[in-house]
């Protein structure tokens, strides 16, 4: 009897454990999914996801919700999916600033690098260099002369100290050698409506928020943040090309999971996501909101990664930037 329960035991065991994988791998998982988005609704994150999630319900057969979490620069949301279920339940639409920014500014309560773990690229985005017009330029540049003729007369608002349009502009006074003043601001609109009102120069703003100041002549948009022009703006040039070659100061969406989910599942998300994202209805609506696809392998995120954290952390050093 004793032999017979050793053995019923350990069969047990054994059968449990392979249950217990097969159900950890299964894909997608048999409830609904959540795509958590560190950013209020109505935004071009929010935007994008829901985009994404009503393919990814159709594909998968399965319910897929938006969950917004907006704070701390979209640190909320990414602190949330850290400890999320590894199901392949959760995943982040997650950002540059929490992914390869944040960690040089502030202690978070998570890593990036070991508690979320890569799934795909999911869209770039360059932000725009605007002016208004009572600045007297009509280009780049004339932006650049102006600023190396009068060095801490011209200011560059931003969402915020810390945050991807901040940076840009210090990586421009790196490369160009100008010294253009930083003004922070609590997020897009506030720093729109001073830029309007002429309280500061300039602005690396989100090209759907610019462009009905643009197109109104309002502002005037003279060069874009990416290595490509921007689709929306053909006639605008990049930095990269105004002078500047290699100057990449792209935003960008990533997909993410909880660091703990089992890599078959990983996968299996990776091969998932990249589908929808090559979706040509996909696409073009991405597009709409001028937001490029751009899906890979779960290597080339993590490298991609990296490789952001370290330009912006030099430059945070550089600059001696902190999140006041």
């Amino acid at each position: 009897m004793l032999h017979f329960s050793k053995v019923a035991i350990t069969s047990f065991v054994i059968g449990s454990c392979f249950l217990f994988n097969a159900n950890a791998q299964d894909f997608p998982p048999k409830k609904t999914i959540t795509i958590v988005v560190g950013f209020s609704a109505g935004g071009s994150a929010d935007s994008a996801a829901r985009i994404i999630a009503k393919k990814l319900s159709e594909d998968l057969g399965q319910n897929v919700i938006v969950d917004n979490k907006p704070g701390a620069g979209g640190n909320i949301a990414h602190a949330y999916t850290a400890t999320a279920p590894a199901d392949g339940s959760v995943i982040l639409f997650g950002s540059i600033g929490p992914l390869a920014i944040a960690p040089h500014l502030m202690k978070l309560p998570y890593d990036p690098q070991k508690d979320l773990a890569p799934l795909t690229m999911g869209v770039t985005f360059p932000n725009v260099l605007v002016v208004v017009p009572e600045l007297g330029v009509k280009n780049f540049k004339e932006y650049i002369a102006m600023a190396k003729k009068n060095p801490g007369k011209i200011t560059f608002a931003s969402t915020g100290s810390g945050s991807a349009s901040h940076l840009q502009g210090e990586l421009l006074n790196v490369r160009a050698d100008i010294d253009t003043v930083h003004i922070p601001y609590k997020g897009g609109s506030p720093a729109m409506v001073d830029l309007l009102g002429g309280r500061v120069s300039s602005y690396y703003s989100a090209l759907a928020t610019a462009d009905p100041y643009i197109k109104n002549g309002k502002l005037i948009p003279i060069a874009t943040t990416g290595l490509k022009r921007a689709p929306t703006l053909p006639n605008v040039p990049t930095i990269a090309e105004s002078g500047y070659p290699g100057f990449d100061a792209s935003n960008w969406y990533a997909f993410v999971a909880p660091g703990k989910t089992p890599d078959v599942i990983l996968e299996k998300w990776n091969k998932a996501l990249v589908a929808v994202l090559k979706d040509k209805t996909t696409s073009t609506q991405l597009a709409d909101h001028g937001l490029t696809p751009n899906p890979g392998s779960r290597e080339d995120l993590a490298k991609y990664i990296a490789s952001q954290s370290v330009t912006w952390g030099k430059i945070i050093a550089d600059r001696k930037i902190t999140d006041d």
